[in-house]
């Protein structure tokens, strides 16, 4: 028989030899499946537990499966970010370059803000370097399609490639002419 009072938390075992067993509810370890539902409820929550087993070197504690999943996820995020990053920046500087007539300081900005933050990444992940040429091919035709409708000019006005290399992409300053 096993019966758990709801006053004092304990359980209580009672065998047909009539040993009894009481255990405080306190000492009961967790099961394992409550990081998973910590995942559920509160992700920031999941992401520290899984921080402190590791210092303390639990590895059997730690919730392999999903932990790899935010790490695969966390990677596809950054390459992303990157692609994002580059085509807001090269829809800036065609904008820059084939509609020279409306430059402004909220354009430069633009572009400004996009290359410290591309450069922050990179410094931050330094092997994203190696995504770059992928992620301005990937990020191109977004870009030309921002700049088509925001300068309402015909998609055929622009190059079909990416004109810009990435170091001038990167390059501070570097604002290309028409």
């Amino acid at each position: 028989m096993l019966h758990i009072p709801r006053s004092d938390k304990t359980l209580i075992f009672e065998s047909t030899e009539y040993t009894k067993i009481t255990i405080h509810a306190e000492s009961i370890k967790k099961p394992m499946n409550t990081l998973k539902a910590e995942y559920q409820r509160d992700f920031y929550s999941w992401i520290h537990q899984n921080i402190e087993l590791l210092k303390q070197g639990k590895l059997a504690d730690i919730d392999i499966e999903i932990l790899i999943d935010e790490l695969e996820s966390m990677a596809k995020r950054d390459k992303r970010e990157l692609t994002s990053r580059l085509m807001i920046l090269i829809a800036h500087l065609l904008k820059w370059q084939f509609q020279p007539e409306n430059q402004s300081g909220s354009w430069r900005g633009s572009i400004r803000e996009q290359r410290i933050q591309l450069i922050e990444q990179l410094e931050e992940s330094p092997s994203l370097r190696n995504n770059l040429d992928e992620s301005v091919v990937k990020a191109y035709p977004k870009a030309l399609a921002l700049a088509v409708d925001e300068t309402g000019l015909a998609s055929k006005k622009f190059p079909p490639d990416c004109p810009y290399t990435l170091q001038q992409l990167l390059d501070e300053n570097f604002y290309p002419t028409a």
